[in-house]
């Protein structure tokens, strides 16, 4: 298989202010948020990465969005550094967040256009892609509404499509059905199986098993910043449930267990 995207000792930390170190009851300035992680996603497949809340997720694939810089590390992203070719790397990749925020202003049929001209896409191609993703997530009835006045369900899935409107090979979802009822939660999952039918590569980070039971191909287990384990479904649930494994695995973490 095709290696699409190697990360390779990211390592990425961040200052306290006073304020959040009494927020966290810590007297540490420095937390370590991504601890030299490594990983490989391949051509194709739904790439998993699991873990608790404040593990370390987000941040990693906030630097492999080229969104922030890794202290440490470099992850090359279809043949892209992201160190060194970030533009290269946006332009094939998509990334969606819980977070990401549209313009309240705006109406969902003016932001697709206005991110299809960024992505220097042609107007035809814009449009039957419109169409095509307007109508398989709804979004269609809504097109000439307000982002303020859409529900937040439709707001995620006005933001699914804007973040694909290049149709990138590469899908980059952070916790992809946060907040998320359960018919919009399937419609998201369901899309992103698709996205694999095509031949896509699609990274999701999620703290919910069921998630990655359904959907991953391959999954690893980030605690504390690092890469505690990295393997196929198969192979991680062999004689347990993925849940069994993630507690063994988190308690000897918690422990002083090493890292493989």
């Amino acid at each position: 298989m095709k290696v699409i995207l190697r990360a390779d000792g990211l390592s990425k930390t961040f200052r306290l202010s006073a304020k959040q170190q009494k927020l966290q009851n810590t007297k540490k300035k420095v937390i370590t948020a991504v601890d030299k992680l490594s990983f490989e996603a391949y051509e194709g497949e739904i790439f998993g990465l699991l873990g608790p809340n404040g593990a370390g997720k987000t941040t990693t694939l906030r630097i492999l969005a080229t969104i922030i810089k890794a202290d440490k590390g470099d992850a090359i992203v279809d043949g892209s550094s992201v160190k060194t070719e970030p533009d290269a790397v946006r332009s094939k990749i998509g990334f969606l967040t819980s977070e990401l925020k549209l313009e309240d202003f705006f109406t969902p049929n003016y932001l697709f256009d206005f991110f299809s001209k960024l992505h220097h896409i042609d107007p035809a191609v814009s449009e039957r892609r419109k169409h095509e993703l307007f109508s398989k997530f709804g979004v269609d009835k809504y097109a000439e509404v307000k982002v303020a006045n859409l529900s937040t369900g439709m707001k995620q899935k006005a933001s699914l499509v804007i973040s694909i409107v290049h149709d990138p090979s590469i899908i980059i979802f952070d916790e992809p059905t946060n907040g998320l009822d359960v018919l919009t939660a399937r419609v998201v999952t369901d899309f992103l199986a698709e996205l694999r039918e095509q031949g896509k590569t699609i990274i999701v980070s999620t703290h919910i098993f069921s998630i990655v039971e359904k959907l991953c191909d391959r999954a690893g287990i980030i605690i504390d910043g690092k890469m505690i384990t990295c393997d196929t479904l198969e192979n991680l649930t062999a004689d347990k449930s993925l849940e069994d494994v993630f507690f063994d695995l988190y308690a000897q973490s918690v422990e002083g267990g090493e890292a493989v």
